[in-house]
């Protein structure tokens, strides 16, 4: 027994505090001598005692409540709260009243500069997603006014996006293609808004963001760069100028069908189309080279588009071979809730279109609002602005409108243009309010090939080849769930290719929890600390020990794992102690410094490794046990089965206190 047996060094939290508080005796660290040095050796204690229904308003309040959104409502006025709350739900209360002309001078500069880039967008998007063009300009009319009320973001510019279009477009059209029922399609796109909106304000409103969460990185920096290319090379309809084409969405369908209809391919339609397409790419990589020009890259579309219509307006007697957009209603946007569809065969169909649409523009707004509040030094709150983006698409649904989210690069255009608010959002929505009530008779003659242009200059972007190269050096499994997701859009499909991003996201998470991290400690020389032996050469193996760390929660899904890993650790340290003429095994020490959390099936684990290495005579000591692991060790009397020697605070302790105790 070591030299603090008869004390015990489990303690409680309660009792050491009222010792405390009474300034009575405290816990005395029992002293050891080792080596001619004396050390304390500390008691661990169990967390505080709660009840069920405390330590579940603590869970709840830690999974849902991480940042504690309700902390100013603390010892307030009720008139204070009231205020509290409405800038909470509704943030335009909170800047409204320090709005000044300065600022409004900026978010006007930045309003028309984004307004630029948002119109040719929009309608480009729109064709995108198989709709009428029109339906984009109402979708960057309703929802960037709805925002500007909710939102918390500064510098987010709402519209439609190229991923959500691309997804939305393929998933209704290959149940039901636009051109054989356009009616039924409408519908179903704006019943697809709907539950998306709906989808998207239940996770703000229960604050369930984490969900967008098992979207990774590298699944979506794969997925994104396959749905560009995709999306680019279905753009060659346009460019070339192919009436017959394919709409399908895999690379070698529609690879097969532009050259088997070359013989529709106009000469008119693609040197014009990929001139404009060269003019785009060259202002938007000026505009990425020197950001004080960004303004170059933002004026290009709506400039092309321009020069396009003016080109085939004046020469359309030549130019004949070259499609156009056609004429577009003049009028603000028609109500459209009467459309929605909640029954029928195709009920189904509009629900998952609109969780998957919803996933992902919520992923893409949420990410952009983040970086550039990062940027700008203020904060965005996740839940608010699913609440936001959640509520602006149930309410475009009604109007005429289909699924919105903050656009990349209409954000950084809106930032580097100078936009100090939402109200940029505001003087971009009235600008297309201007655009839809007298200008729509000018994109009659707007042809398609510069849509197709736009969007290629848009998504191409998409593909960054740069962060799939440092994925391969940083962790290779990205890397693989990074092409899995893009072989898998191009190849099969573009919702497989996002169920195969989640499926490869999901499995890397179980292979983490199930498969966790151990390793052999040793002690660094001189010092107290110990450390992996594989990584650093100062550790080294301390005679009749085998110091084991675990770097995980042991959970149902690990413990099997962990329970063979670690009498395989304690085999081949005997078999290496063995060849290296080495002292033998007495004892087993498990830091826990890293597990966070153990469940029942981890308790049996410990208490069935604990039984198996008694048989080889081995002792099995605990070190640094968290918590809430000390307080499961404890109800289920496993502190008991392991005695006074089985629990230390550090691995240092628990080295000196138990070689102490065989000397003596």
């Amino acid at each position: 027994m070591g030299l603090n047996s008869h004390n015990n060094r489990v303690d409680h939290y309660s009792t050491s505090v009222h010792a405390n508080e009474q300034q009575n005796l405290t816990t005395v660290p029992v002293s050891v001598t080792v080596s001619g040095e004396t050390m304390a050796v500390h008691s661990v204690c169990l967390p505080p005692e709660k009840t069920t229904w405390q330590k579940l308003q603590h869970r709840l309040s830690e999974v849902f409540f991480p940042d504690d959104p309700l902390h100013g409502f603390k010892n307030q006025s009720r008139v204070k709260k009231l205020i509290l709350a409405l800038q909470f739900f509704f943030p335009i209360f909170e800047w409204a009243p320090n709005y000044n002309f300065t600022l409004f001078r900026s978010d006007v500069v930045s309003g028309l500069t984004i307004a630029s880039l948002a119109i040719p967008q929009g309608i480009s998007y729109a064709k995108l997603a198989n709709l009428p063009p029109i339906i984009g300009l109402y979708s960057s009319f309703v929802p960037p006014l709805i925002y500007s009320v909710l939102g918390s973001s500064k510098h987010l510019a709402v519209g439609p996006v190229s991923i959500a279009s691309l997804v939305m477009g393929t998933m209704l059209n290959d149940a039901v293609p636009y051109n054989k029922d356009p009616n039924l399609y409408l519908k179903l796109a704006f019943t697809a808004t709907f539950f998306a909106g709906v989808f998207q304000a239940t996770l703000g409103f229960l604050r369930l963001g984490f969900v967008i969460d098992f979207l990774s990185k590298a699944t979506l920096l794969g997925f994104m760069g396959g749905a560009a290319v995709i999306v680019s090379l279905q753009q060659l309809k346009g460019l070339l100028g192919i009436t017959h084409f394919t709409n399908k969405m895999q690379i070698y369908p529609v690879l097969s069908s532009a050259i088997q209809h070359r013989n529709e391919w106009s000469w008119q339609t693609y040197v014009m189309g990929f001139c404009f397409l060269a003019f785009l790419l060259t202002t938007r990589h000026i505009g990425m080279r020197k950001p004080k020009l960004f303004w170059v890259s933002a004026a290009a579309p709506l400039t092309s588009v321009v020069l396009s219509t003016l080109l085939v307006t004046l020469f359309r007697s030549k130019l004949h071979s070259i499609a156009t957009i056609g004429h577009l209603d003049k009028g603000l946007n028609p109500p459209s809730s009467n459309m929605l569809v909640f029954h029928g065969q195709y009920l189904a169909l509009a629900i998952k279109t609109g969780i998957i649409t919803g996933i992902l523009s919520l992923t893409e707004g949420v990410a952009v609002g983040r970086t550039f509040a990062a940027l700008n030094d203020y904060q965005v709150d996740g839940n608010k602005e699913m609440i936001a983006i959640g509520l602006m698409n149930m309410a475009g649904s009604c109007s005429s409108c289909y699924v919105t989210t903050g656009s990349f690069s209409r954000s950084a255009v809106n930032a580097n243009a100078g936009a100090k608010t939402v109200v940029s959002n505001i003087v971009m929505a009235s600008t297309v309010l201007v655009t839809l009530l007298f200008l729509m008779p000018l994109f009659r003659y707007t042809p398609n090939l510069i849509l197709a242009a736009i969007i290629i200059t848009a998504v191409i972007g998409l593909i960054d080849y740069q962060s799939a190269l440092r994925l391969w050096k940083v962790d290779k499994l990205d890397f693989v769930a990074c092409l899995s997701s893009f072989f898998g859009v191009l190849i099969i499909s573009v919702p497989m290719g996002l169920a195969i991003a989640v499926g490869v996201s999901v499995f890397k998470i179980l292979l983490h929890v199930t498969r966790p991290n151990t390793c052999v400690l040793g002690n660094i020389t001189g010092t107290q600390i110990y450390q992996n032996v594989n990584r650093y050469k100062e550790a080294k193996r301390v005679p009749f020990f085998v110091i084991l760390g675990i770097e995980a929660p042991i959970y149902f899904a690990n413990s099997t794992y962990l329970q063979e890993r670690i009498l395989r650790w304690i085999r081949e340290e005997e078999e290496w102690l063995a060849a290296n003429n080495g002292t033998s095994v007495k004892c087993v020490i498990i830091d826990m410094t890293a597990v966070t959390g153990i469940d029942t099936s981890g308790l049996a684990m410990v208490r069935e490794l604990k039984k198996m290495l008694e048989k080889r005579s081995l002792q099995l000591v605990l070190a640094n046990p968290g918590g809430s692991v000390m307080e499961k060790l404890h109800q289920s009397n496993i502190l008991e089965s392991l005695g006074s020697e089985g629990v230390y605070l550090t691995v240092n302790e628990a080295v000196a206190d138990i070689s102490s105790a065989w000397k003596a």
